[in-house]
C-alpha cells in the first residue's frame, strides 16, 4: 500500500503536495504576522511612556506582551490540538488583530487601563507567529522536520524588517486621522494580524495536523498490528521532550536578558538610538536568517548537537559582550549577533526534539504547553537582568547569561545515558 494513504485517492494531495501548500501559506502568514509583532517592539514601551507621563512603567508593555503570549500559547495549543492548526492559528492572528483595535482606542481616548488590557490581547499574535513554526512540521518526513522549520520562521524576517521601518509613515496615517503618531504602528499590526488569520483561516486546507493524524491511521491499518508494534505505540519520549524544552527554555532567557540591557548599556556610555538599533537589527537578524542552514544541521547531524552548538555560542556571546569595551558598537553588535545565533540554534534543534517526542495525539497541546514555558523564560530573563546590571554591572549580567546557557551541556549527557 502506498505510504501516502487516503491522500493518493483522486482529487486528494499527496502528503508531499500537502506539505508545500501548508509551507507556501504559512510563510505568507509568518510575513505578515512579522510585521504586526513588531509595532508593540517598536512602540509600545514609548506609547505607555506617553500616555503615563513616566518611565517608571515603560517596560510594562513588554511584561503584558509575555503574559498574553504565554496565556494565548496554551489556547492556541489546545484548539490546535481538537479542531486543527488552521482555527488555531487564524484565532490566535485574530485576537492579536482585536489586541490592536484595543491600542488604538487606548491611544484615542488616552485610557491607559484599556491600554494595558489591550496589550494583553495583542500578545496572543506575538504566541501565535512562534506556534506557526510547529505547523510546518506536521507533513514534514522526519528527515526534514528541522529544516521544514526553518523554513517557517525565516519568513518572518521580511515582516519583522519591515514593520519598523514603517513606523514613520504609519504614525503620519494615524495623525492624518486624528490619532497619536504612536499609535500609527499599531494600525499596521491590526491589518497585518488580520489578513495572517484570512489567509490562515482560507488557504491552510488541508489542515497539515489532522492530514498528518489521518495519515498516521491509514498507514497503520494498512500495514497492520506488526508495523504498530515496530513503531511503537502513542507515548510521549519524554527525555527528549524535556531536553527540547530545557534547550528552548535556556536560550530564551539567556537571549532576553543579555538583548534587553544591550541598548541600557549603550546608552549610558553614551550612545545614541541609531548605534543600539543597528546593534538590535543585526541581532534580530542572527535569530532569524540563519534558520535554513541550522534546519540542514539538524536534519544531518541530530538535534543534540546543534542543541550542545546552541550552548557553546551563546557563551561566545556572553564573553565577547562582557569584554567588549563601552564604545566598540562593533564588538556589541558581534556579541549580539551570536546571542542571535545561539537562539536559533537553540530555538531550531529544540523545536525538532518536541515535534519528535510528542505524539500527534496529543502534540499541539504539549507544543502548547512548552511555549508557556519559553514565555515564562523570556519574561524572568528580561525582569532579572535589570536588577543583575543593577547590582554588578553589564558585564557580569553576560558572563552569567553565557555560563547559564552550558547548562544544555549536562542536559544533553543525562539523557543521552542508557537507562
Amino acid at each position: 500500500m502506498s505510504t501516502t494513504g487516503p491522500a493518493a485517492t483522486a482529487g486528494t494531495p499527496t502528503r508531499a503536495q500537502a506539505q508545500r501548500r501548508a509551507l507556501t501559506v504559512l510563510v505568507a502568514g509568518q510575513i505578515l504576522s512579522g510585521a504586526g509583532l513588531a509595532a508593540g517592539i517598536t512602540v509600545g514601551a514609548l506609547l505607555a511612556q506617553d500616555m503615563l507621563g513616566s518611565t517608571g512603567l515603560a517596560g510594562l508593555p513588554s511584561a503584558l506582551f509575555t503574559a498574553g503570549s504565554a496565556l494565548a500559547a496554551v489556547a492556541v495549543g489546545r484548539i490546535s490540538q481538537a479542531r486543527g492548526r488552521r482555527p488555531g492559528l487564524a484565532a490566535g492572528y485574530l485576537a492579536g488583530a482585536l489586541g490592536s483595535a484595543g491600542v488604538i482606542a487606548a491611544a484615542a481616548l488616552d485610557n491607559p487601563v484599556l491600554l494595558f488590557v489591550a496589550l494583553f490581547v495583542y500578545g496572543a499574535g506575538t504566541a501565535t507567529n512562534l506556534q506557526a513554526r510547529y505547523a510546518g512540521a506536521d507533513l514534514a518526513a522526519p528527515a526534514h522536520r528541522a529544516r521544514a522549520v526553518s523554513t517557517v520562521l525565516v519568513a518572518t524576517t521580511l515582516g519583522g524588517v519591515v514593520g519598523p521601518n514603517l513606523a514613520a509613515p504609519t504614525g503620519d496615517l494615524a495623525e492624518h486621522l486624528g490619532l497619536p503618531a504612536l499609535a500609527g504602528p499599531f494600525l499596521l499590526a491590526g491589518a497585518a494580524y488580520a489578513l495572517a488569520a484570512l489567509v490562515l483561516a482560507g488557504w491552510l486546507r488541508p489542515d497539515p495536523l489532522l492530514l498528518a493524524r489521518e495519515l498516521q491511521r491509514s498507514e497503520r491499518q494498512g500495514a497492520g498490528d506488526a508495523a504498530t508494534a515496530a513503531t511503537g505505540p502513542d507515548r510521549v519520549r519524554r527525555p527528549t521532550l524535556l531536553l527540547g524544552a530545557v534547550t528552548m527554555i535556556l536560550t530564551q532567557l539567556v537571549m532576553v536578558a543579555i538583548m534587553t540591557m544591550t541598548p541600557v548599556h549603550m546608552h549610558d556610555h553614551g550612545h545614541g538610538t541609531a548605534a543600539s538599533g543597528l546593534v538590535i537589527a543585526v541581532h534580530v537578524g542572527a535569530m532569524y536568517l540563519p534558520s535554513p542552514l541550522t534546519g540542514w544541521l539538524v536534519d544531518r547531524h541530530g538535534p543534540t548537537a546543534v542543541a550542545a552548538g546552541s550552548g557553546l555560542t551563546l557563551l561566545a556571546a556572553g564573553l565577547v559582550a562582557a569584554a567588549a569595551p563601552a564604545d566598540s558598537v562593533a564588538l556589541l553588535a558581534l556579541a549580539l549577533a551570536l546571542l542571535g545565533l545561539g537562539w536559533n540554534l537553540g530555538l531550531v534543534s529544540g523545536t525538532a526534539m518536541i515535534t519528535d517526542a510528542a505524539p500527534l495525539a496529543t502534540r499541539a497541546r504539549t507544543q502548547g504547553t512548552v511555549d508557556v514555558a519559553i514565555a515564562i523564560a523570556g519574561a524572568t530573563g528580561g525582569l532579572a537582568s535589570g536588577v543583575v546590571v543593577s547590582a554588578a554591572g553589564y558585564a557580569v549580567l553576560s558572563l552569567a547569561g553565557g555560563l547559564l546557557a552550558l547548562a544544555v551541556l549536562p542536559a544533553i549527557a543525562a539523557t543521552a545515558r542508557p537507562r
